[in-house]
């Protein structure tokens, strides 16, 4: 496979004045030497809206991905607008785009999204996963949550600051990359290794992985600031061959349910981290009266067997963050029913909480299969890393966030899955996950699964917190 090539950016084959948005009621004016040309916020979230349908309706299924599809849709958003961009492709039609508006020497900040998306199988859908439905007041697609409308979002606020004619005080990078679904080894990672410029002045970063979530009433936020390690396994164990009519003692198939058996059943010891010790001491604030005190009292809580149990039940995702965690989720033994196999293998998922050092938990594992007939190999691991939280970025997705929702909890958040967010943390960018989106908990499942939809409420909201956002970061002065 051969890349394309590219210089980090190129001027736009096209010049043309920046469409100017007409004078509204909702105009929106920048104060005080900042306003040198206001933004027509009622325009730029209904631009906002129309674009989140169509995007939806860009196939980047990954596998195989296509997200040049993706650049065929931004590029002339970018060229119409007079902004430099540039796109280069890892892999045949694996392509990633950026587009920078220069600014002053402060380091950089980029605005990160993934064009990829997840299958979805159109049978348990109520509309076309790939339709952009407008419904009942929701946009519906796949994307719509993760990351699609983010991507768009992001966009608005991109253009708004283009269109207002502000010269920030340090450069702003729209990206939107391949293959996060896969592990964003053809997109993040791949622009990472293969065009370090884009990210060598680079300082913050806003990514997926926290937002809003509507649960009971009660509105919470999350800023991810780190994220379980993923270490991804492949267990092998080699034994004695033969006819299924013959069972065999010592057989492949054997060791590999013995070694998967005592990995399922070792129990990885209870430990807060400081990082989650922080998060649950936030989210005890909007928790329940029943886990409130638990949450604050964490530490307690998973001394008591039968507590740091009921939390599991109750509350998977907590729990996760609670120790480090192996997910059996593939099985691979003979082609043939008759055939006992001379090897049999398993691929788990490790979650490692963000201290652990993946070698020595890989050692552990293979203490506790204690066989020198199965092996284990190593698929994929990343680096852990946790984001400041005294950084402007933080401190204006705090602020806005509250103004925007005053009753709202914000707090930093930690991640059992991971994002492209590792890959910038690796390289001392300050990367925060963020979505100026509510969720309710019943669309939450969405991602990943059936439904998935966005109100068109969010994207507009989304569209005017995000403007803030970047606005309020990028200001001359730090005003």
């Amino acid at each position: 496979m051969s890349p394309s090539c590219h210089s980090p950016f190129r001027e736009p084959r096209t010049f043309g004045a920046p469409p100017l948005l007409a004078a509204a009621a909702l105009a929106v004016a920048v104060p005080g030497a900042l306003a040198a040309q206001s933004v027509d916020l009622g325009s730029l979230k209904d631009e906002a809206v129309e674009r989140t349908r169509a995007y939806l309706r860009v196939n980047t299924v990954n596998p195989p991905g296509n997200e040049v599809r993706g650049v065929a849709f931004f590029a002339p958003i970018f060229e119409n607008a007079g902004i430099p961009w540039d796109s280069a492709s890892s892999a045949p039609g694996r392509g990633n785009i950026w587009a920078r508006i220069e600014g002053g020497d402060e380091p950089a900040l980029v605005l990160l999204h993934h064009m990829d998306v997840v299958p979805a199988d159109e049978e348990f859908w109520q509309v076309d996963p790939l339709s952009g439905t407008l419904r009942d007041g929701h946009i519906w697609g796949r994307g719509a949550l993760d990351t699609k409308t983010l991507g768009i979002v992001q966009l608005q606020a991109f253009l708004a600051l283009h269109r207002s004619g502000i010269r920030p005080d340090r450069d702003v990078i729209w990206i939107g990359t391949a293959d996060e679904e896969a592990g964003g080894f053809y997109g993040a990672g791949w622009l990472v290794e293969n065009r370090p410029e884009l990210f060598r002045d680079v300082g913050l970063l806003l990514n997926e992985g926290g937002g809003g979530s509507l649960s009971d009433g009660r509105v919470q936020y999350g800023i991810e600031v780190t994220q379980k390690v993923p270490l991804w396994l492949e267990i092998t164990a080699h034994g004695e061959p033969g006819h299924g009519s013959r069972p065999l003692v010592r057989s492949a198939v054997n060791r590999l349910v013995r070694a998967l058996y005592r990995i399922q059943t070792h129990e990885t010891e209870p430990r807060i981290v400081p990082a989650v010790g922080r998060y649950f001491e936030g989210l005890a604030d909007s928790a329940s009266p029943e886990w409130a005190d638990r949450l604050r009292a964490i530490e307690e809580t998973i001394a008591d067997r039968e507590a740091h149990l009921e939390l599991q039940i109750e509350h998977p995702s907590l729990h996760a963050l609670t120790r480090n965690t192996c997910s059996l989720t593939m099985l691979e033994g003979s082609s043939k029913i008759n055939v006992v196999p001379p090897s049999a293998s398993a691929r788990i998922d490790c979650r490692l909480l963000p201290d652990q050092d993946p070698e020595a938990f890989q050692a552990l594992l293979a203490t506790v299969i204690n066989d020198p007939e199965v092996e284990i190999r190593r698929i994929m691991a990343f680096t852990p890393a946790v984001s400041s939280t005294e950084t402007r970025l933080y401190g204006t997705l705090v602020e806005v966030t509250r103004e925007h929702h005053p009753d709202a909890a914000v707090i930093p958040s930690v991640s059992t899955g991971f994002t492209d967010s590792h890959f910038f943390r690796d390289l001392g960018i300050a990367s925060y996950g963020y979505s100026p989106f509510v969720v309710p908990e019943e669309h939450s499942s969405g991602v990943h699964g059936n439904d998935e939809r966005i109100s068109v409420e969010n994207v507009r909201r989304g569209t005017e917190m995000m403007w803030e956002i970047l606005r309020r970061t990028v200001a001359p002065g730090g005003s």
